[in-house]
């Protein structure tokens, strides 16, 4: 079970459109090219000199029929608890991206998320933002 803290009272949008602010800052320096972990590392540095609570590489176990099946799956970076941020080095996303982060957002309860990839040459084409419920 989660126990989520809220630094920050934004709304879910509000939250998003920063880490958005701060993903297209961190694109613009190096532009495509470095490995997902480089740019994890660069997004993670800018949302916490923002201020905001940030979790990387935060471990999820997966509960089937009230049993835990052993394995864990790892969010890229949990932001202030609301936003699961899944960070990408890829040509193009594959349908897999999206239901790997519908995936999370299910397992955690948490109702938005990010898909970013950088290896893009304009970070607004490399965007994707995925609500359920």
């Amino acid at each position: 079970m989660f126990v989520f803290q809220k630094k920050w009272n934004m709304t879910e949008n509000e939250l998003s459109f920063l880490i958005i602010g701060k993903a297209i800052e961190v694109h613009k320096i190096p532009g495509p090219g470095l490995l997902e972990s480089m740019y994890q590392s660069a997004l993670a540095m800018e949302l916490t000199e923002a201020g905001l609570f940030v979790k990387r590489e935060v471990q999820i176990p997966v509960i089937y029929k009230g049993n835990s099946l052993g394995g864990n799956y790892r969010i890229d970076l949990l932001v202030e608890d609301q936003i699961i941020v899944e960070t990408k080095c890829v040509s193009g996303f594959a349908d897999i991206h999206s239901a790997q982060l519908l995936t999370y957002l299910k397992l955690t309860n948490l109702h938005l998320g990010l898909l970013i990839n950088f290896n893009v040459p304009a970070l607004n084409t490399g965007i994707k933002r995925l609500v359920i419920g």
